[in-house]
């Protein structure tokens, strides 16, 4: 047998431990997860992936926008839904077999780069790594991200250990094809992958040749091209992969950034804000309506202004950001590990010695273990340093430095084989520190404990982070109007960190659905006592005084929104009803014509706008602005009831009628339409209709004082006619 089929077969045992040990424990954790609210509850991406994944699902595969977000995910977990179904557990499973192949992949690579042992430990730290079963079993791109890392570094340990001989074979194509097409895929999960692809291209073009150089690329083209082709399709221009470049950018690179993400918009992380929000702050910048490429552009160039002009902030941040990279923390972006560790004994047992902060060290001292080797291994620090500023450069996620995992989990395995081999080495010769080799033991132990101690200086706070996901949680229970569970988040959130802003603003809308106005704006008040920024929040606070019956508090807090963020059609169109509620009937007026300028499909706007004219008369004015705003919501009843009322009121009894009938399809309980419709029909002498109505009114409400005593008219009426 040759002598590379031997090792491969002799790896099939330890392939096999590895991939049992990572799958068991990835289903041990899917398993223990079961009962916790967050393994039915989808939030921030992993909602808008399940989301967009449906749409896909569904027969809707092109799409109709640029991607904004990496699409292959999504695409993957429509694979899924398409075949069985949408369920959340299936994805789980499957997304524990695609870790699990990453743990075997990561052991193939390093049996290749290193000593056939770093093999079995490498495959095995990534199996038992707390944080990779974690994102394994999350509804995210990550265990993509990581699998396409595996695979491109299998893939480049076996052209590594390729001989000069072979390299003239076709095996050699295939494989640098491969490589292209993983690292493709890469790019379609993580757009900074690019990076990846140039190192990789100046690896093939200065160690091997300009062919595969060409191979490699054509791998790359496969699979980007597809996707540039549609994204020119639908947007009308080049775009790659995604078009979210310049507003991450920014995020990660403005005054006041401190590494971490920031939306722009604060409190409105979400992802379907994100690119709302970036767009409406960029036209009303530019005033004009922007393309996505224009929306990137335009935040690069902010970026770049902030660069420019204060170097020496952009230094310092840089130097956070940094340090950040290589922390212990895991920076959390919608949910963290701890909250899941209270469910999952899994996290909870391999947490406090599977993490970042003991990782690195080990990576660490498996670098200056095989400095000696670095011509041959150069690519592999390369890749780590180039894809570590990819990240520093934006800011720092947990998942965003996932896809470094891996290759640090090979130093770190050439690391622990080191530390083995120095320590047989000592028993048999002895410590001394005459002897040079123990000097320079003492140097490296100095060196990786001083790296050991820089990485695990607390940076972040896990309080923050769990308050962060107890909102998130909170969020989606209120988005499936579980408002109990909801508001139980929310203050599990504030108990956690009591200023955390958001959390305080959600729990002033769970309140406020639930009808408890002032708890609602005590809890509204004190988000903005905490960040009187925050114009979500005094919006939120403005629409609540109004329901409470104090409108001219209202009008600061509308007025302070109106300054903090570009124009908004809501914002306008419910300052106009503070406005007319106050008495101040043309200021309002002037509020609903702003809305409407902004938005000219916004019902909501028509609707005031009509409504404020007709209590000042203006019946024609009025009429027409109902009429379009039924136009555009042709079934919102409550649109439809206020056409019907101000026709009625102008003497157009005949229309009326019409309108209640149509309100009444829409809304057949609506008293208010059964009893209007009533007088309608009355005064075009049909009585004996308009009592029916009337009737049908105080079936529902029997204490409608208005109808009952329009029943006793209209049966008077009806008594006094001749028979």
């Amino acid at each position: 047998m040759p002598v590379a089929k031997k090792r491969q077969s002799n790896f099939a045992p330890a392939a096999f431990v590895i991939f049992a040990v990572a799958f068991t424990l990835r289903i041990i954790h899917i398993w223990q997860m079961r009962n916790a609210p967050f393994f039915t509850l989808l939030m921030g991406d992993a909602r808008g992936y399940d989301e967009w994944a449906q749409r896909i699902a569904g027969g809707d595969w092109i799409g109709r926008d640029v991607f904004y977000q990496a699409p292959l995910y999504p695409y993957f977990l429509a694979s899924i839904y398409w075949i069985a179904g949408r369920s959340p557990a299936l994805v789980r499973i499957a997304q524990a077999l695609i870790g699990s192949c990453s743990c075997v992949l990561i052991a193939l690579a390093a049996r290749r780069l290193f000593p056939a042992r770093a093999g079995l430990l490498a495959g095995l730290m990534l199996a038992v790594y707390a944080p990779a079963i974690f994102f394994d079993g999350l509804l995210q791109k990550s265990v993509l991200d990581v699998f396409f890392v595996c695979l491109a570094l299998w893939l480049i340990a076996n052209i590594t250990a390729i001989t000069a001989e072979q390299q003239s074979q076709q095996l050699l194509s295939w494989r640098w094809l491969a490589l292209g097409l993983g690292l493709g895929g890469l790019s379609l999960t993580r757009e900074n992958a690019f990076v990846f692809i140039a190192v990789i291209l100046g690896w093939a073009i200065l160690r091997f040749s300009v062919r595969a150089a060409a191979v490699f690329t054509l791998g790359v083209v496969i699979v980007m091209l597809p996707v540039a082709a549609r994204n020119s399709m639908v947007g009308g221009g080049f775009y790659v992969t995604t078009s979210q470049f310049g507003t991450n950018f920014f995020i990660g690179n403005h005054r006041g950034a401190d590494g971490t993400y920031q939306s722009l918009r604060y409190g409105r992380g979400a992802p379907e804000y994100e690119r709302q929000d970036a767009a409406e702050l960029a036209e009303s910048e530019l005033h004009r309506k922007l393309s996505p490429r224009e929306v990137s552009r335009f935040w690069t160039t902010r970026a770049l202004a902030f660069i420019v002009s204060e170097p020496g902030a952009w230094l310092k941040l840089m130097a956070r950001k940094t340090a950040l990279l290589v922390n212990a923390t895991e920076m959390v972006d919608t949910e963290d590990q701890e909250s899941y560790a209270e469910w999952s004994a899994v996290l909870r047992l391999l947490g406090p010695v599977t993490h970042f902060g003991v990782l690195v060290p080990l990576a660490f001292a498996g670098m200056l273990a095989t400095w000696s080797g670095r011509s041959r291994l150069w690519v592999l620090y390369a890749l780590l340093i180039v894809y570590a500023l990819s990240v520093v450069f934006f800011f720092v996620f947990a998942r965003y430095r996932y896809p470094l995992v891996p290759l640090l989990i090979l130093f770190a395995a050439a690391g622990g084989l080191a530390a083995i081999a120095e320590i047989q080495s000592f028993q048999r010769a002895g410590f001394s520190v005459l002897r040079p080799a123990s000097r320079k033991l003492i140097l490296q132990v100095t060196a990786v404990a001083t790296v050991a101690i820089f990485v695990n200086w607390p940076m972040g706070s896990a309080s923050a982070m769990r308050a962060v996901t107890a909102t998130n949680a909170g969020t989606a229970l209120q988005s499936e109007h579980r408002i109990d569970e909801a508001i139980a988040y929310y203050r599990r959130a504030i108990a956690t960190q009591p200023d955390y802003a958001p959390a305080y603003n959600n729990l002033g809308t769970a309140l406020r659905e639930q009808k408890r106005i002032d708890e609602a704006v005590a809890s509204y008040q004190q988000a903005l006592k905490l960040q009187p920024q925050f114009a979500t929040a005094h919006f939120n606070l403005a629409n609540v005084l109004i329901e409470q019956g104090n409108p001219a508090a209202a009008l600061d807090h509308f007025e302070r929104a109106l300054r903090m963020e570009p124009p908004s059609a809501d914002v306008h169109s419910n300052f106009g009803i503070a406005l007319a509620l106050s008495g101040r009937v043309d200021e309002a007026l002037h509020e609903f014509r702003q809305a409407i300028d902004l938005d000219s499909g916004s019902a909501k706007a028509y609707r005031n706008l009509g409504n404020t004219l007709a209590s000042e008369d203006h019946w024609a004015e009025a009429i027409a602005a109902l009429r379009r705003a039924a136009e555009l919501d042709p079934n919102d009843a409550a649109v439809r009831y206020d056409l019907a009322s101000a026709l009625l009121e102008s003497g157009n009894p005949k229309e009326a009628i019409t309108e209640f009938r149509t309100t009444l399809h829409l809304s057949p309980t609506m008293v208010e339409a059964h009893n209007n419709l009533g007088i309608a029909l009355g005064s075009q002498g049909s009585l004996d209709e308009a009592i029916d109505e009337f009737r049908r009114a105080l079936a529902i409400q029997p204490g409608f004082a208005d109808a009952q005593q329009n029943l006793r008219l209209a049966l008077a009426a009806a008594a006094a006619q001749p028979k």
